[in-house]
Protein backbone atom coordinates (compact mmCIF):
# COMPACT_ATOMS: atom_id res chain seq x y z
CA UNK A 1 0.00 0.00 0.00
CA UNK A 2 1.07 3.39 -1.23
CA UNK A 3 -0.11 7.00 0.48
CA UNK A 4 -0.28 9.93 -1.86
CA UNK A 5 -0.46 13.52 0.30
CA UNK A 6 -1.79 15.99 -1.98
CA UNK A 7 -1.55 19.82 -0.24
CA UNK A 8 -1.77 22.98 -3.01
CA UNK A 9 -0.34 25.80 -1.64
CA UNK A 10 -2.22 28.69 0.22
CA UNK A 11 -3.57 31.70 -0.93
CA UNK A 12 -1.59 33.58 -3.44
CA UNK A 13 -1.36 37.18 -3.77
CA UNK A 14 -1.90 38.89 -7.45
CA UNK A 15 -1.59 42.59 -6.17
CA UNK A 16 1.93 43.29 -7.64
CA UNK A 17 1.07 42.64 -12.27
CA UNK A 18 4.87 42.73 -12.66
CA UNK A 19 5.81 39.63 -10.64
CA UNK A 20 5.98 36.21 -12.84
CA UNK A 21 3.96 33.75 -11.92
CA UNK A 22 6.72 31.84 -10.38
CA UNK A 23 7.43 34.64 -8.02
CA UNK A 24 4.05 35.59 -6.90
CA UNK A 25 4.13 35.15 -2.52
CA UNK A 26 1.27 34.39 -0.29
CA UNK A 27 -1.17 36.99 0.53
CA UNK A 28 -2.51 37.82 4.25
CA UNK A 29 -5.19 35.05 3.59
CA UNK A 30 -2.85 32.79 2.82
CA UNK A 31 -0.61 33.15 5.57
CA UNK A 32 -3.80 32.62 8.35
CA UNK A 33 -4.38 29.46 6.27
CA UNK A 34 -1.46 27.49 7.07
CA UNK A 35 -1.31 27.63 11.31
CA UNK A 36 -4.64 25.14 11.46
CA UNK A 37 -3.93 23.32 8.73
CA UNK A 38 -0.35 22.24 9.73
CA UNK A 39 -1.74 20.66 12.85
CA UNK A 40 -4.36 18.93 10.80
CA UNK A 41 -1.12 17.69 7.76
CA UNK A 42 0.74 16.68 10.99
CA UNK A 43 -1.70 14.54 12.26
CA UNK A 44 -2.88 12.85 9.56
CA UNK A 45 0.61 11.79 9.00
CA UNK A 46 1.51 13.65 5.66
CA UNK A 47 5.34 14.28 7.43
CA UNK A 48 5.93 10.51 7.94
CA UNK A 49 7.71 10.45 4.59
CA UNK A 50 9.51 12.53 2.47
CA UNK A 51 7.73 16.00 1.48
CA UNK A 52 8.14 17.24 -2.26
CA UNK A 53 7.61 21.28 -2.79
CA UNK A 54 7.20 23.10 -6.20
CA UNK A 55 9.85 25.91 -6.63
CA UNK A 56 7.64 28.67 -6.95
CA UNK A 57 7.44 31.28 -4.09
CA UNK A 58 3.95 30.55 -2.88
CA UNK A 59 4.35 26.93 -2.79
CA UNK A 60 7.58 27.44 -0.75
CA UNK A 61 5.98 29.65 1.50
CA UNK A 62 3.15 27.10 1.98
CA UNK A 63 5.94 24.51 3.03
CA UNK A 64 7.47 27.14 5.52
CA UNK A 65 3.95 27.97 7.38
CA UNK A 66 2.86 24.09 6.92
CA UNK A 67 6.18 22.36 8.56
CA UNK A 68 7.90 23.41 11.42
CA UNK A 69 12.01 24.02 11.13
CA UNK A 70 12.63 20.90 12.90
CA UNK A 71 10.37 18.39 10.66
CA UNK A 72 12.03 19.49 7.64
CA UNK A 73 14.54 17.31 7.28
CA UNK A 74 12.84 15.21 4.50
CA UNK A 75 11.06 18.37 2.66
CA UNK A 76 12.84 18.69 -1.07
CA UNK A 77 12.38 21.76 -3.41
CA UNK A 78 11.39 19.79 -6.41
CA UNK A 79 11.33 22.25 -9.61
CA UNK A 80 9.76 19.72 -11.99
CA UNK A 81 6.29 20.18 -9.23
CA UNK A 82 6.03 23.59 -10.50
CA UNK A 83 3.86 22.59 -13.22
CA UNK A 84 -0.40 22.35 -14.37
CA UNK A 85 -0.05 19.53 -16.21
CA UNK A 86 -1.14 15.99 -14.22
CA UNK A 87 0.59 13.59 -16.80
CA UNK A 88 3.99 15.38 -15.32
CA UNK A 89 2.95 14.59 -11.72
CA UNK A 90 2.14 11.21 -12.89
CA UNK A 91 5.12 10.11 -14.73
CA UNK A 92 7.58 11.71 -11.79
CA UNK A 93 5.23 9.65 -8.89
CA UNK A 94 5.86 6.59 -11.22
CA UNK A 95 9.57 6.67 -10.84
CA UNK A 96 9.67 6.98 -6.68
CA UNK A 97 10.62 4.67 -4.35
CA UNK A 98 9.56 5.66 -0.88
CA UNK A 99 6.35 4.14 0.76
CA UNK A 100 4.64 7.78 1.22
CA UNK A 101 4.65 10.77 -0.40
CA UNK A 102 3.53 14.17 0.29
CA UNK A 103 3.62 17.06 -2.94
CA UNK A 104 2.85 20.60 -2.61
CA UNK A 105 2.07 21.85 -5.72
CA UNK A 106 -0.60 23.99 -8.38
CA UNK A 107 -3.49 23.49 -9.72
CA UNK A 108 -5.34 22.10 -11.77
CA UNK A 109 -2.17 19.79 -11.75
CA UNK A 110 -3.07 18.06 -8.50
CA UNK A 111 -6.85 18.11 -9.03
CA UNK A 112 -6.55 16.49 -12.05
CA UNK A 113 -4.29 13.92 -10.77
CA UNK A 114 -7.08 13.44 -7.99
CA UNK A 115 -9.13 13.06 -10.67
CA UNK A 116 -7.34 10.55 -12.23
CA UNK A 117 -6.38 8.49 -8.81
CA UNK A 118 -9.93 8.59 -8.00
CA UNK A 119 -13.36 7.25 -8.95
CA UNK A 120 -15.27 9.88 -7.15
CA UNK A 121 -12.72 12.92 -6.46
CA UNK A 122 -13.78 15.93 -4.57
CA UNK A 123 -15.41 18.26 -7.16
CA UNK A 124 -12.54 21.50 -6.50
CA UNK A 125 -9.16 21.64 -4.52
CA UNK A 126 -9.23 25.45 -2.93
CA UNK A 127 -6.23 26.62 -1.92
CA UNK A 128 -4.26 24.94 1.19
CA UNK A 129 -6.44 22.01 0.81
CA UNK A 130 -5.17 18.62 2.11
CA UNK A 131 -6.00 15.42 0.07
CA UNK A 132 -4.82 12.25 1.36
CA UNK A 133 -5.49 8.66 -1.05
CA UNK A 134 -4.32 5.41 -0.66
CA UNK A 135 -3.34 3.58 -3.43
CA UNK A 136 -3.43 -0.28 -3.53
CA UNK A 137 0.10 -0.74 -5.02
CA UNK A 138 3.71 -2.18 -3.97
CA UNK A 139 5.26 0.03 -6.07
CA UNK A 140 4.85 3.48 -7.87
CA UNK A 141 5.58 2.76 -11.41
CA UNK A 142 2.01 0.34 -11.17
CA UNK A 143 0.35 3.82 -11.03
CA UNK A 144 -2.86 3.46 -12.32
CA UNK A 145 -6.61 5.43 -13.26
CA UNK A 146 -9.13 5.06 -10.48
CA UNK A 147 -7.24 2.68 -8.14
CA UNK A 148 -7.06 5.31 -5.52
CA UNK A 149 -9.21 5.50 -2.14
CA UNK A 150 -9.28 8.96 -0.48
CA UNK A 151 -8.83 8.38 2.96
CA UNK A 152 -9.12 12.12 3.68
CA UNK A 153 -10.11 15.57 2.12
CA UNK A 154 -9.80 18.87 4.22
CA UNK A 155 -10.60 22.54 3.33
CA UNK A 156 -9.20 25.66 5.11
CA UNK A 157 -12.67 25.97 6.49
CA UNK A 158 -12.94 22.69 7.80
CA UNK A 159 -9.78 23.02 9.95
CA UNK A 160 -10.05 27.04 10.64
CA UNK A 161 -12.75 28.70 12.18
CA UNK A 162 -11.22 31.89 11.16
CA UNK A 163 -12.05 30.41 7.53
CA UNK A 164 -15.35 28.67 8.53
CA UNK A 165 -16.71 31.42 9.72
CA UNK A 166 -15.79 33.53 6.81
CA UNK A 167 -17.19 31.41 4.09
CA UNK A 168 -20.45 31.53 6.62
CA UNK A 169 -23.51 33.46 5.38
CA UNK A 170 -24.55 36.23 7.89
CA UNK A 171 -27.33 36.76 9.31
CA UNK A 172 -28.23 40.81 10.19
CA UNK A 173 -30.20 41.23 13.47
CA UNK A 174 -30.67 45.20 12.97
CA UNK A 175 -34.03 44.91 12.80
CA UNK A 176 -35.20 42.33 15.18
CA UNK A 177 -38.69 40.72 13.79
CA UNK A 178 -41.64 40.44 16.90
CA UNK A 179 -40.87 38.44 19.94
CA UNK A 180 -43.23 35.92 19.34
CA UNK A 181 -41.44 35.12 16.00
CA UNK A 182 -37.74 36.25 17.05
CA UNK A 183 -37.52 33.49 19.54
CA UNK A 184 -37.93 30.42 17.76
CA UNK A 185 -35.78 32.21 15.06
CA UNK A 186 -32.81 32.50 17.63
CA UNK A 187 -33.24 28.82 18.67
CA UNK A 188 -33.19 27.18 15.25
CA UNK A 189 -30.75 30.11 14.29
CA UNK A 190 -28.36 28.93 17.24
CA UNK A 191 -28.82 25.15 16.39
CA UNK A 192 -28.38 25.06 13.21
CA UNK A 193 -24.64 26.68 14.10
CA UNK A 194 -24.15 23.74 16.61
CA UNK A 195 -24.62 21.19 13.72
CA UNK A 196 -22.42 23.39 11.22
CA UNK A 197 -19.91 23.59 13.62
CA UNK A 198 -19.86 19.90 15.04
CA UNK A 199 -17.51 18.73 12.25
CA UNK A 200 -14.79 21.29 13.37
CA UNK A 201 -15.35 20.50 16.46
CA UNK A 202 -14.47 16.46 16.04
CA UNK A 203 -11.70 17.22 14.06
CA UNK A 204 -10.26 19.24 17.11
CA UNK A 205 -7.90 21.35 15.22
CA UNK A 206 -9.10 24.76 16.01
CA UNK A 207 -10.19 25.46 19.72
CA UNK A 208 -12.11 28.07 18.49
CA UNK A 209 -15.04 25.29 17.11
CA UNK A 210 -15.29 23.93 20.79
CA UNK A 211 -15.75 27.36 21.75
CA UNK A 212 -18.05 28.84 19.35
CA UNK A 213 -20.37 25.27 19.72
CA UNK A 214 -20.42 26.32 23.71
CA UNK A 215 -21.73 29.50 23.14
CA UNK A 216 -24.35 27.73 20.37
CA UNK A 217 -25.57 25.33 22.95
CA UNK A 218 -25.16 27.46 26.05
CA UNK A 219 -27.41 29.91 24.47
CA UNK A 220 -29.83 27.82 23.20
CA UNK A 221 -30.02 26.48 26.47
CA UNK A 222 -30.37 30.37 28.23
CA UNK A 223 -32.64 31.28 25.92
CA UNK A 224 -35.03 28.05 26.98
CA UNK A 225 -34.80 28.34 30.21
CA UNK A 226 -35.71 31.72 29.90
CA UNK A 227 -38.91 30.85 28.15
CA UNK A 228 -39.29 27.86 31.18
CA UNK A 229 -39.01 30.80 34.10
CA UNK A 230 -41.69 32.52 32.33
CA UNK A 231 -43.87 30.17 31.03
CA UNK A 232 -43.33 26.81 33.29
CA UNK A 233 -43.26 24.62 30.26
CA UNK A 234 -42.78 21.08 31.53
CA UNK A 235 -41.69 19.70 27.90
CA UNK A 236 -39.11 22.80 27.37
CA UNK A 237 -37.72 22.44 31.33
CA UNK A 238 -37.11 18.30 30.18
CA UNK A 239 -35.38 19.45 26.92
CA UNK A 240 -33.36 21.76 28.63
CA UNK A 241 -31.96 19.37 31.24
CA UNK A 242 -30.81 17.07 28.06
CA UNK A 243 -28.72 20.41 26.65
CA UNK A 244 -27.72 21.36 29.73
CA UNK A 245 -25.87 17.73 30.22
CA UNK A 246 -24.42 17.90 26.40
CA UNK A 247 -22.67 21.62 27.37
CA UNK A 248 -21.91 20.28 30.58
CA UNK A 249 -19.93 17.39 28.87
CA UNK A 250 -17.65 20.62 26.80
CA UNK A 251 -16.54 22.03 30.18
CA UNK A 252 -13.23 20.03 30.79
CA UNK A 253 -12.22 20.19 27.37
CA UNK A 254 -13.09 24.31 27.42
CA UNK A 255 -10.94 24.57 30.75
CA UNK A 256 -8.17 22.59 29.18
CA UNK A 257 -8.23 24.25 26.29
CA UNK A 258 -8.23 28.01 28.04
CA UNK A 259 -5.39 26.83 30.37
CA UNK A 260 -2.72 25.76 27.44
CA UNK A 261 -3.70 28.59 25.85
CA UNK A 262 -2.61 31.50 28.22
CA UNK A 263 0.41 28.84 29.04
CA UNK A 264 1.60 29.83 25.45
CA UNK A 265 1.09 33.58 26.15
CA UNK A 266 1.98 34.25 29.82
CA UNK A 267 5.34 36.16 30.33
CA UNK A 268 6.56 33.36 33.09
CA UNK A 269 10.00 33.50 35.01
CA UNK A 270 13.16 31.47 33.41
CA UNK A 271 12.82 29.34 36.76
CA UNK A 272 9.01 28.89 35.69
CA UNK A 273 9.58 27.70 32.64
CA UNK A 274 12.30 25.39 33.46
CA UNK A 275 10.05 24.12 35.39
CA UNK A 276 7.12 23.56 33.60
CA UNK A 277 9.50 21.25 31.38
CA UNK A 278 11.24 19.24 33.69
CA UNK A 279 8.16 18.31 35.57
CA UNK A 280 6.40 17.64 32.26
CA UNK A 281 3.50 19.89 32.96
CA UNK A 282 3.27 20.78 29.32
CA UNK A 283 2.47 17.43 27.83
CA UNK A 284 0.32 16.31 30.95
CA UNK A 285 -2.30 18.96 30.24
CA UNK A 286 -1.36 18.41 26.90
CA UNK A 287 -2.50 14.72 27.13
CA UNK A 288 -5.00 15.44 28.94
CA UNK A 289 -6.72 17.34 26.48
CA UNK A 290 -6.47 14.75 23.81
CA UNK A 291 -8.57 12.36 26.46
CA UNK A 292 -10.49 14.68 27.08
CA UNK A 293 -11.31 15.68 23.10
CA UNK A 294 -11.82 11.48 22.45
CA UNK A 295 -14.36 11.64 24.89
CA UNK A 296 -16.41 14.32 23.57
CA UNK A 297 -16.07 12.93 20.13
CA UNK A 298 -17.38 9.93 21.38
CA UNK A 299 -20.78 11.24 22.71
CA UNK A 300 -21.06 13.68 19.76
CA UNK A 301 -20.94 10.36 17.80
CA UNK A 302 -23.28 8.55 19.63
CA UNK A 303 -26.30 7.93 18.41
CA UNK A 304 -28.50 9.36 21.81
CA UNK A 305 -26.28 13.02 20.88
CA UNK A 306 -27.69 12.71 17.28
CA UNK A 307 -31.35 11.55 18.39
CA UNK A 308 -31.20 14.44 21.39
CA UNK A 309 -30.36 16.95 18.68
CA UNK A 310 -33.30 15.96 16.29
CA UNK A 311 -35.44 15.65 18.87
CA UNK A 312 -34.66 19.02 19.98
CA UNK A 313 -34.85 20.67 16.24
CA UNK A 314 -38.63 19.24 16.37
CA UNK A 315 -38.97 20.81 19.56
CA UNK A 316 -37.98 23.98 18.55
CA UNK A 317 -40.03 24.01 15.08
CA UNK A 318 -43.14 22.82 16.76
CA UNK A 319 -46.40 24.62 17.27
CA UNK A 320 -45.99 23.92 20.80
CA UNK A 321 -43.21 26.37 20.84
CA UNK A 322 -44.76 28.91 18.73
CA UNK A 323 -47.98 28.76 20.79
CA UNK A 324 -45.56 29.19 24.10
CA UNK A 325 -43.80 32.23 22.51
CA UNK A 326 -46.86 33.82 21.27
CA UNK A 327 -47.89 34.49 24.68
CA UNK A 328 -44.50 36.02 25.46
CA UNK A 329 -44.92 39.91 26.05
CA UNK A 330 -42.11 42.20 26.86
CA UNK A 331 -44.02 42.77 30.40
CA UNK A 332 -43.42 38.92 31.31
CA UNK A 333 -39.04 39.57 30.46
CA UNK A 334 -39.49 42.72 32.76
CA UNK A 335 -41.26 40.82 35.65
CA UNK A 336 -38.33 37.45 35.25
CA UNK A 337 -35.96 40.48 34.98
CA UNK A 338 -36.85 42.44 38.54
CA UNK A 339 -36.73 38.76 40.29
CA UNK A 340 -33.67 37.78 38.94
CA UNK A 341 -31.98 40.86 39.60
CA UNK A 342 -33.43 41.39 43.03
CA UNK A 343 -31.95 37.75 43.95
CA UNK A 344 -28.59 38.93 42.67
CA UNK A 345 -28.31 42.02 44.45
CA UNK A 346 -29.07 40.31 47.57
CA UNK A 347 -26.33 37.57 47.09
CA UNK A 348 -23.40 40.45 46.29
CA UNK A 349 -24.51 42.08 49.66
CA UNK A 350 -23.73 39.15 51.23
CA UNK A 351 -19.91 39.35 49.93
CA UNK A 352 -16.76 40.16 51.30
CA UNK A 353 -13.11 39.40 50.77
CA UNK A 354 -13.86 36.49 52.98
CA UNK A 355 -16.73 34.52 50.73
CA UNK A 356 -15.55 31.57 49.32
CA UNK A 357 -15.36 30.97 45.51
CA UNK A 358 -18.16 29.22 45.02
CA UNK A 359 -20.69 32.16 46.27
CA UNK A 360 -19.02 33.67 42.71
CA UNK A 361 -19.24 31.20 40.50
CA UNK A 362 -23.23 31.13 41.55
CA UNK A 363 -23.34 35.07 41.12
CA UNK A 364 -21.60 34.52 37.61
CA UNK A 365 -24.40 31.77 36.83
CA UNK A 366 -27.01 34.35 38.15
CA UNK A 367 -25.59 36.92 35.87
CA UNK A 368 -25.94 35.17 33.03
CA UNK A 369 -29.27 33.99 33.36
CA UNK A 370 -30.06 37.22 33.72
CA UNK A 371 -27.98 38.74 30.16
CA UNK A 372 -29.99 36.09 28.61
CA UNK A 373 -33.55 36.56 29.49
CA UNK A 374 -32.92 40.62 28.79
CA UNK A 375 -31.62 39.21 25.24
CA UNK A 376 -34.84 37.93 24.84
CA UNK A 377 -36.04 41.47 23.49
CA UNK A 378 -33.01 43.05 22.79
CA UNK A 379 -34.77 46.29 21.31
CA UNK A 380 -36.05 46.98 24.34
CA UNK A 381 -33.31 45.99 26.68
CA UNK A 382 -30.22 46.59 24.71
CA UNK A 383 -28.81 49.61 26.88
CA UNK A 384 -28.37 47.10 29.43
CA UNK A 385 -26.68 44.61 27.78
CA UNK A 386 -23.32 46.01 27.40
CA UNK A 387 -22.32 46.34 30.98
CA UNK A 388 -23.76 42.60 31.74
CA UNK A 389 -21.25 41.36 29.02
CA UNK A 390 -18.46 43.17 30.98
CA UNK A 391 -19.34 42.65 34.20
CA UNK A 392 -19.91 38.49 33.11
CA UNK A 393 -16.58 38.85 31.60
CA UNK A 394 -15.05 39.75 34.69
CA UNK A 395 -16.67 36.55 36.58
CA UNK A 396 -15.61 34.50 33.65
CA UNK A 397 -11.77 35.69 34.10
CA UNK A 398 -12.02 34.80 38.21
CA UNK A 399 -14.00 31.24 37.25
CA UNK A 400 -11.21 30.32 35.13
CA UNK A 401 -8.26 31.57 37.30
CA UNK A 402 -10.18 29.39 40.20
CA UNK A 403 -9.78 26.45 37.60
CA UNK A 404 -6.35 26.64 36.38
CA UNK A 405 -5.31 27.25 40.02
CA UNK A 406 -7.06 24.35 41.00
CA UNK A 407 -5.30 21.72 38.09
CA UNK A 408 -2.06 23.10 38.97
CA UNK A 409 -2.81 22.04 42.62
CA UNK A 410 -3.48 18.66 41.51
CA UNK A 411 -0.26 18.28 38.95
CA UNK A 412 1.85 19.10 41.44
CA UNK A 413 0.85 17.06 43.96
CA UNK A 414 0.90 14.70 42.36
CA UNK A 415 4.29 14.51 41.21
CA UNK A 416 5.46 15.93 44.63
CA UNK A 417 6.81 12.70 45.98
CA UNK A 418 8.99 11.80 42.98
CA UNK A 419 12.79 11.99 43.03
CA UNK A 420 14.43 15.07 41.78
CA UNK A 421 11.15 17.00 41.78
CA UNK A 422 12.15 19.66 44.14
CA UNK A 423 12.81 22.33 42.04
CA UNK A 424 9.88 21.81 39.54
CA UNK A 425 7.49 21.88 42.43
CA UNK A 426 9.15 25.24 43.56
CA UNK A 427 8.64 26.58 40.26
CA UNK A 428 5.28 25.81 39.88
CA UNK A 429 4.26 27.04 43.11
CA UNK A 430 5.86 30.22 42.14
CA UNK A 431 3.03 29.93 39.16
CA UNK A 432 0.29 29.27 41.72
CA UNK A 433 0.94 31.93 44.10
CA UNK A 434 1.35 34.59 40.54
CA UNK A 435 -2.07 33.45 39.80
CA UNK A 436 -3.62 33.23 43.29
CA UNK A 437 -2.34 36.67 43.26
CA UNK A 438 -3.94 37.99 40.39
CA UNK A 439 -7.13 35.91 41.19
CA UNK A 440 -7.04 38.35 44.50
CA UNK A 441 -7.07 41.42 42.10
CA UNK A 442 -10.08 40.04 40.24
CA UNK A 443 -12.03 39.71 43.30
CA UNK A 444 -11.63 43.25 44.18
CA UNK A 445 -12.97 44.64 41.22
CA UNK A 446 -16.08 42.55 41.50
CA UNK A 447 -17.13 43.54 44.65
CA UNK A 448 -16.28 47.06 43.78
CA UNK A 449 -18.67 46.37 40.88
CA UNK A 450 -21.39 45.71 43.59
CA UNK A 451 -25.07 45.39 42.25
CA UNK A 452 -26.52 45.96 39.07
CA UNK A 453 -27.50 49.52 39.27
CA UNK A 454 -31.05 50.00 38.85
CA UNK A 455 -31.02 52.72 36.57
CA UNK A 456 -29.31 50.64 33.70
CA UNK A 457 -32.76 48.43 33.85
CA UNK A 458 -34.54 51.63 34.19
CA UNK A 459 -33.64 53.45 31.37
CA UNK A 460 -34.46 50.42 29.16
CA UNK A 461 -38.40 50.13 30.34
Amino acid sequence: MKHLYLIRHAKSSWADDSLRDHERPLNNRGQKQLGPMSKAVLAEGALDGPVFCSNAIRARQTLEGLIPRDLRKAAYIAPVLYTFNHEILIDWLRGREDESITLIGHNPALEELAGYLLKHPPESFPTCSFMHIALPIKRWHKLSRNKGRLEQFLTPKDVSYEQFDRKRTKVRTDDEPPLARHIPEALLRQYQRMRDLEPGVLRGYDDEFLHQYRIAIRRSRAIAEAIVEISGDSDLRKAVKVLKGHAQATSHLRDLHVFLGDLAQWLLEEKTQAALVSSGARSHFANLTNVEHQTLAKRLNSRKYQRDMDDWHQLITSRHLAKITRKLATGDIRKALNTRMDRYNSQVRQLNDQSPDENFHALRKQLKRIRYLAELDKPTFRDMLRPLKHRQQRFGDFQDLHVQIEMLLAFRDSIATEPDMLEPVAGLNDLISSLAEEKTRVREDLLALGGIEEHLFNESQ
